[in-house]
């Protein structure tokens, strides 16, 4: 993985500003497991989300980060020439509130959500791995983690229904 003055040597500033949500404003650079990060630094957005508005600004936040993240992840990986950079994790933002769209903001429940997000995000099942494979560019950035997302989402709404 390249360090932030590697990126600006390789075509991107990490002060560009599809670099600093590319990498959800640095959240990305820190040191191992970056996805994990990436989740980590979701969850309190996705909380003050479910409070001001519900589930549907969690919803319609994990949208605009898809559609944002689409954006900026192709003007990263376009720069860098990376087919998928580890410090990209707006793909683990958008598919992390993906899957805490249906849950009440609760610690139990967003700890369940991100559990859920990051093991769909890591075993990758079909067609998350086919995703991932086979998309490139912005879009191959971001769709295996949205569909991670889901997969945590229909567990999530069943662990908010039986709970």
């Amino acid at each position: 993985m390249r360090t932030a003055g590697e990126a600006c040597r390789h075509g991107i500033s990490p002060w560009h500003p599809a670099a600093l949500l590319a990498t959800w404003f640095g959240s990305g650079r820190l040191p191992r497991a970056p996805g994990t990060w990436g989740s980590a630094a979701a969850l309190p957005f996705a909380w003050a989300l479910a409070t001001a508005g519900g589930s549907r600004a969690v919803g319609w936040a994990a949208l605009a980060a898809f559609a944002v993240g689409w954006w900026a992840s192709a003007v990263y990986v376009r720069r860098t020439g990376a087919d998928d950079p580890g410090e990209i994790v707006i793909d683990e933002v958008a598919g992390q509130w993906l899957t805490l769209a249906l849950a009440p903001p609760d610690p139990l429940a967003y700890g369940v959500g991100f559990a859920l997000f990051r093991l769909f995000d890591i075993w990758k099942p079909w067609p998350v791995r086919w995703a991932d494979r086979h998309l490139a560019g912005g879009l191959g950035v971001m769709a295996d983690d949205i569909l991670a997302g889901l997969y945590g989402a229909a567990l999530m709404a069943a662990f908010v229904h039986w709970r």
